[in-house]
């Protein structure tokens, strides 16, 4: 298993398709798109590093480290990774009480948790994940992302001083807050206008450039990148986190690593299956998993905050034209360069036009079509896509995704509950025996409807249960089956079953007193059946 995760780690290091090869326009988009991706993670790595109570460049360093690891070996290119807010909010408690220094740790331990899920294929399970969740988990992650945004119409560091980086500051009024959002406004215009003029400059990447230079070329006073914090810094350095190693430790760091190693592997993976649909690619969950995990891992022992994929800058890398490793690679170069030599020029860049781009990305990310199939989907599908969505918003991804899973999974379980029911008649074999033809599957939910299916004071004095339109499934279907058995048996009735596969006669002659026929015909081509003489027969 790991021989072959390796073999495919070693595929993934091209960064293109060799049977494809990038023409030199394609490497140029596929850098503007780096480029743009990066300038679009220098405010939320500051403000996410705010709401986990760290400094600017432990968010940085984050969004660097974890998005080099996870373009180069991640299972899906053109996917963005970096500080999230997500787990932002989940380590700010552990700051607060703990200090930076057991946040480290508790990234290594996190990034190793995800090495584990990625070397047992564990990744694989998020296509349990039901469509309506999906939906949900969109639309849910449009809105935080417009509410983050909100905090860039603040007084400059008033967010700061809040404790939170986006939430309780100062709001802009007045002249600056109308030029705040003219600025948006136009940033959206441009993006909205600029793919039917050319393609040659992403249109996000040309947005950002103009508003620039009308705000530096006309000295506007608007709220730049540089009022966030100051994002110049050297290169991260190696650093074990300094903890004493003892079991209090572990104690303290194991649940918020398990949480983190939750929350990060939920988010990237319903990412890589977003990013795929749009990208015509499958597969590379457990790829994934392991290239996230190495990130958290690496960046822990360098300084940084961890992190996972990020939807909206994936979403703005895809739709710039990013289709390979080389934007991700990029973009994760463009956000070092920027904090070694360009730190000055970055913090000019007014905030107006990174809120416009991810303002595009809201209004794209944002599955609009859900609105509309609301009320021809099935009510159970349109209540799982809202319950997703609003919990997403008021809580977590990770919650979310397991309340949307869970509600999904009894819903199945309660519609496939109600369906089991039989068609009585007479035999056509057996003079005077009734026969039941059990429709449904007979799982833990259907077992006691089951059970009331049968008339035994009535019936006829031979009973036949006909499996063939069934399937038994689990241990309650067993001792329903059993059970009913017994009360013929106690009536003096005699019942036969029909249509019963060898998997479950298997389990039947496990589960207690049973005579099993070792003839039965498991591909169904007779209609063999079996009299319960002494105990129970059947199988299924």
């Amino acid at each position: 298993m790991a021989r072959a995760l390796l073999a495919s780690f070693a595929d993934s290091l091209s960064l293109t398709d060799p049977d494809a090869p990038l023409t030199p326009g394609q490497w140029r988009v596929e850098i503007l798109s780096g480029l743009t991706v990066a300038l679009a993670l220098v405010p939320e790595a500051v403000a996410f590093a705010f709401v986990a109570g760290v400094e600017p460049l432990v968010g940085l360093y984050a969004a660097f480290i974890v998005g080099l690891i996870t373009a180069v070996f991640g299972g899906r290119p053109g996917m963005i990774s970096g500080a999230t807010g997500a787990l932002a909010v989940v380590m700010v408690s552990l700051v607060a009480l703990h200090g930076v220094e057991y946040l480290f740790a508790t990234v290594v331990l996190m990034g190793l948790i995800q090495i584990v899920v990625g070397v047992m294929r564990w990744g694989k399970f998020i296509r349990l994940v039901p469509h309506p969740v999906m939906l949900g988990f969109v639309n849910g992650l449009a809105i935080v992302i417009f509410l983050a945004q909100l905090g860039q119409f603040q007084v400059p560091g008033s967010a700061e001083s809040a404790g939170h980086g986006m939430a309780n500051g100062q709001w802009l009024s007045g002249a600056p807050l109308y030029l705040m959002l003219a600025l948006v406004a136009l940033t959206m215009a441009i993006i909205w206008v600029m793919p039917k003029i050319t393609n040659a400059v992403p249109a996000p990447l040309a947005g950002i450039g103009i508003v620039a230079a009308i705000v530096i070329g006309f000295g506007l006073d608007v709220p730049l990148v540089g009022d966030l914090a100051s994002i110049e810094g050297g290169l991260p350095a190696f650093h074990i986190p300094m903890v004493p190693l003892t079991w209090e430790t572990l104690e303290i760091i194991l649940p918020y690593a398990l949480i983190l190693a939750a929350i990060g592997l939920i988010e990237s993976l319903l990412t890589l299956n977003l990013v795929g649909e749009m990208t015509g690619k499958r597969g590379g969950a457990s790829q994934e998993c392991l290239a996230q995990g190495a990130a958290n891992t690496v960046t822990g022992f360098f300084g940084g905050m961890g992190g996972c994929a990020m939807i909206g800058q994936s979403m703005i890398n895809v739709k710039s034209g990013g289709r390979t490793r080389v934007a991700g690679i990029a973009a994760a170069l463009f956000l070092l360069a920027f904090i070694l030599f360009a730190s000055g020029l970055i913090e000019q860049i007014p905030l107006a036009a990174l809120v416009g781009v991810m303002f595009m990305v809201v209004i794209g990310t944002f599955a609009w079509n859900s609105l509309r199939i609301l009320r021809k989907v099935p009510r159970t599908d349109a209540f799982v896509t809202i319950l997703v969505t609003v919990v997403t918003v008021a809580t977590d991804l990770a919650t979310a995704v397991v309340v949307g899973v869970i509600v999904s999974a009894l819903a199945y379980a309660w519609s496939n509950a109600t369906r089991i029911h039989a068609i009585k008649r007479e035999s056509r074999t057996s003079a005077g025996a009734q026969v039941y033809e059990i429709q449904g599957p007979l799982f833990f939910g259907s077992s006691d409807g089951f059970l009331e299916i049968f008339d035994i004071a009535n019936d006829p004095d031979v009973v036949i249960v006909d499996f063939a339109n069934s399937r038994v499934a689990d241990q309650s279907a067993l001792q329903a089956i059993e059970a009913l058995a017994q009360r013929y048996e106690d009536a003096g009735k005699e019942i036969q079953l029909r249509h019963l596969s060898r998997d479950c006669h298997k389990l039947l002659a496990k589960a207690g007193h049973l005579m099993v026929d070792s003839d039965d015909d498991p591909d169904y081509a007779l209609a063999v059946d079996y009299s319960v003489k002494t105990g129970i027969i059947g199988g299924h």
